[in-house]
């Protein structure tokens, strides 16, 4: 049928790329997909994501949807536009949707995993895919200051400058923090980020598993609504974007949910 609205998942490595955005140099993961689906469609198509990630961020679960007249297989749309991308990008799934579906607008809840390397040593096979702190840390006293944070707030603390959301307000519905070797696990659901907020977060919450700061200072800092009180913003290189929730009634939650299984320390336990 013509006039087709199509949701896909995507997975990206984000270190070459300048984020998710396009840009005039035509290197970020919205221009690779563009020109590779429109190649697919024999037209130009507009892709719409759930979330605009930044430079050198990276995904096991973004999702985007487009519309289009030409008629193809579904598996065009996956295999198909796969062979027209760098090996750093690839889409997972793509599925028909109501034309009420928005990737953006039509998400409840999203979930980032931040993934750091804690060694005196810095990372080299991981290089540009984990953070790293060379300090030991307390992942104890690191939880214990997370969950001051779960709750409907005001999070100016952990914005950026330069973002652009209408309200600083937003619902965190889960922060945890695991360990699994020398690698330290930040896992942050909430109805929607800000710019840099997790980022940010970590950042703060380095500074607690540092003892640098007390497990109550991150209280004080998102009670301040002041960027200036927060710990300096964390290296986008451990930032993941793992899932997107959405309404049942969209169909959509087994394609989710796969999108876990893809890098072992991004599987939901």
């Amino acid at each position: 049928m013509s006039g087709d609205k199509i949701a896909i998942g995507i997975s990206y490595n984000g270190a070459p790329h300048s984020g998710w955005q396009s840009q005039p140099d035509g290197r970020a993961v919205q221009d690779h997909l563009e020109r590779a689906f429109s190649i697919v469609a024999s037209k130009k198509v507009h892709l719409t994501a759930a979330g605009r990630t930044d430079a050198g961020v990276h995904a096991s679960g973004q999702v985007a949807h487009f519309e289009t007249q030409p008629v193809r297989p579904h598996s065009a749309w996956v295999r198909g536009v796969n062979a027209n991308l760098p090996d750093s990008i690839a889409v997972q799934w793509a599925q028909p949707v109501e034309q009420g579906f928005h990737a953006r607008f039509s998400a409840i809840a999203r979930t980032y995993r931040y993934v750091l390397h804690a060694h005196p040593v810095r990372p080299a096979v991981f290089a540009g895919q984990v953070g790293w702190s060379h300090h030991s840390l307390d992942v104890q006293a690191m939880q214990a200051a997370a969950e001051q944070l779960i709750g409907t707030h005001d999070f100016s603390s952990f914005r950026a400058a330069e973002c652009q959301a209408r309200t600083p307000v937003r619902t965190l519905t889960h922060a945890s923090i695991a360990l699994s070797g020398p690698y330290i696990v930040f896992t942050f659901r909430a109805d929607a980020f800000l710019h840099h907020m997790v980022r940010n977060i970590v950042g703060c919450l380095v500074y607690v598993g540092r003892a640098k700061q007390s497990t109550t200072w991150i209280q004080e800092v998102l009670a301040a609504r002041d960027r200036g009180r927060a710990a300096p913003t964390f290296g986008p290189q451990g930032l993941y974007l793992t899932r997107v929730e959405y309404d049942s009634k969209w169909g959509l939650g087994l394609h989710t949910d796969a999108a876990q299984a893809l890098l072992p320390w991004l599987i939901d336990s």
